[in-house]
């Protein structure tokens, strides 16, 4: 059966994960976006590849953190009805209350994750295409 505990740390291990794929790959190509230079490549094309590369990952990462972050709640919630189930008879509403609400913290931590990998997907394509233009010039 699964653990509350078991399911914290996996979706916050997962998101953690996802949260610092995004930093690394955002700073790795804010640092090539800085040493961009058109005539550095072949033609555009491979500029192209190149100023693209790994965004979809960003891209993913925003798309599906908020989905492991409710997956995260979705088993959360489930435990939590068990063990109600299981203490019917000793059921306080504060400790119902305190399953739950540590259940939708997950979702919480997969916006936490998504919302800024979001912002950053769309500020470095908008970056990439900026420089893919001043590759015609």
């Amino acid at each position: 059966m699964l653990d509350k505990d078991i399911v914290e740390y996996a979706t916050f291990g997962i998101l953690a994960f996802f949260g610092f794929a995004a930093i690394w790959i955002a700073a790795e190509k804010l640092l090539f976006y800085k040493r961009f230079r058109p005539e550095n490549f072949a033609n555009k094309s491979v500029a192209e590849i190149a100023l693209f590369k790994r965004l979809t990952i960003i891209a993913s990462i925003a798309a599906n953190a908020p989905y492991i972050g409710l997956l995260g709640t979705v088993f959360g919630i489930m435990i939590t009805f068990i063990e109600i189930a299981n203490n019917i008879n000793s059921l306080e509403a504060s400790s119902l209350m305190v399953g739950l609400a540590l259940a939708l913290k997950a979702t919480a931590a997969g916006l936490f994750v998504a919302i800024p990998a979001s912002i950053i997907y769309n500020l470095l394509l908008a970056k990439a295409e900026e420089l893919l233009i001043s590759f015609e010039k």
